[in-house]
């Protein structure tokens, strides 16, 4: 029984290891199969992918050498290109140099003209020499004069002519040069004045509050005056209560001050409540709201006139020229007609209309400071305008409007023209009565410190000054002197606004009596 399980046993597994060789064999002889046939399949793809490759590099080396064929032509056009320029500048260059030697031929022919004709030039003088010394000493026998005293006779002679030849020439000359020179410039002028819109001058000195009745008055005043010298010291500003019937004057020297008593006053007697802490109050209040007014001008003046890109601190002071007046004329309003006359001048004369309308506007910026230092107007505003970025003709231009410094560009003569022509107008300033009269007493003392004038009267408002002479002592020749040194001397040591016509009239009077 034994045995057989055992014998069973080993037959079984004598079949497993046949069946595994069995097995194993088969196995073995796939895998073998697989494996060529993957080998094949793996040789078949890297055949393919060789091609592929190959096609893309003889691709690959076709098209640089395309490029590089394209670029050796392109080389070979523009080497072309150079030696074809090349060529034409030799022959430019090549007919230049026969123009040249052509030029240098026809200089040596002119020079052995020049110096032929410059020997006959010598001779000549030797010639002209050997018979004005034998004229001389012709004249010398014939006049019992030597040659010395010949010739100052003979100055003396010419100096008498010339004298009244460059008189005449020079009044000839004078007279042409008014005709053409200042023709023109008096259209332009002219023109300029005509398109600008000018104001006449207005009484601001002081201010005048209008009140309704008189009993305001009392409560201005307030008990032992507290309210008024509450008013006044915190505006600064001298307020006059007196009999005037329905009005109190307000007067200082900063018209900013005077304006904000004013408005002061006004809300005060509006508001009906009139005692020192309320005083305080509105004068803080009213001041704030001016100094926001005055750069409210600045902004709306500079957007009128087309005045861009000034600093924040120069429209402020723009603002503040409209409570500033000189004469009577209120200093904004100058400001913007020189500005006007400036622009349209500028346009006229082909300049920069834009700088020419920016210096007239801050022309007398100078004169209105928060702070007086002890400088002339023109050059405070030129300082203050460098201060805050403004450039050189427009600088230059703001200085030198009262010749304070020296003139350097186009634009400064024409503000200071402009400033002239807004100041001596009809009607835009102002002056004190007894300065005028000693003004016209001036021009016609100064007429009459010269020898044989008889009569001299300033006329036309000082703007003329005619002049008498005896016609006894005083020729042609001499009136025309005399107008020009007047003229010369009313510029140097008189001050006036505009011109002065200088007119010397000259007349013979023949007086016989029938017996």
């Amino acid at each position: 029984m034994d045995m057989n399980i055992i014998t069973a046993l080993i037959g079984a597994v004598v079949g497993l290891v046949a069946g595994g060789g069995i097995v194993y064999f088969l196995l073995n002889s796939i895998m073998t199969k697989r494996r060529s046939a993957i080998l094949k399949e793996a040789e078949a793809e890297g055949e393919a992918r060789k091609k592929e490759k190959l096609a893309e590099a003889k691709e690959k080396f076709l098209q640089l050498r395309e490029e590089h064929e394209n670029e050796a032509r392109e080389k070979e056009k523009r080497a072309n290109q150079a030696l074809e320029k090349s060529k034409q500048r030799e022959q430019q260059l090549s007919r230049q140099q026969q123009d040249l030697s052509n030029k240098e031929r026809q200089l040596d022919g002119l020079k052995k003209d020049l110096e032929s004709k410059l020997q006959g030039l010598d001779r000549r003088q030797e010639d002209v020499d050997k018979n004005h010394a034998k004229q001389v000493a012709m004249l010398e026998k014939i006049g019992n004069l030597n040659a010395e005293d010949a010739k100052k006779q003979l100055m003396e002679n010419l100096r008498d002519e010339a004298r009244t030849a460059a008189m005449s020439h020079t009044k000839e000359v004078t007279e042409e040069a008014r005709l053409t020179a200042n023709e023109e410039a008096k259209r332009i002028i002219i023109q300029t004045i005509q398109r600008t819109a000018t104001e006449h001058a207005v009484e601001n000195a002081v201010s005048v509050f209008q009140i309704e009745n008189d009993d305001v008055k009392g409560r201005i005043i307030g008990r032992e005056g507290r309210n008024i010298r509450t008013l006044e010291e915190a505006t600064g500003v001298e307020i006059v209560v007196d009999d005037t019937p329905g009005a109190i004057i307000l007067s200082c020297f900063d018209p900013v001050r005077r304006e904000m008593a004013r408005l002061a006053l006004h809300q005060l007697v509006k508001d009906g409540r009139i005692h020192p802490g309320r005083i305080e109050e509105v004068v803080a209040k009213t001041k704030r709201h001016l100094e926001e007014e005055i750069v409210e001008i600045g902004k709306r003046t500079c957007i009128d006139l087309g005045v861009h890109g000034l600093h924040a601190e120069l429209i402020r002071m723009v603002g503040r020229m409209r409570y500033r007046s000189s004469y009577g004329q209120n200093l904004l309003q100058h400001s913007r007609e020189v500005a006007n006359l400036s622009a349209t001048m500028a346009a006229e004369l082909g300049l920069n209309v834009k700088a020419a309308k920016r210096a007239g506007l801050l022309h007398d910026i100078g004169k209105v400071p928060d702070e007086s230092p002890e400088l002339p107007h023109a050059i405070l505003g030129m300082q203050i305008a460098e201060k805050y970025g403004e450039k050189p003709d427009v600088l230059n231009a703001i200085g030198a409007h009262h010749d304070e410094i020296e003139m350097t560009g186009l634009l400064s003569p024409i503000i200071q023209a402009c400033d002239a022509i807004s100041g001596a107008r009809p009607g835009a300033r102002r002056e004190a009565m007894e300065q005028y009269i000693q003004r016209l007493k001036d021009l016609e003392n100064l007429a009459m410190s010269y020898s044989g004038v008889q009569k001299a009267y300033a006329i036309q408002a000082g703007r003329e000054l005619r002049v008498m002479v005896e016609s006894e002592r005083v020729t042609d020749a001499e009136a025309d002197t005399i107008s020009m040194s007047l003229a010369e001397r009313i510029q140097n040591e008189m001050t006036y606004p505009g011109q002065v016509k200088i007119t010397v009239i000259r007349e013979r009077r023949s007086t016989a009596v029938a017996k």
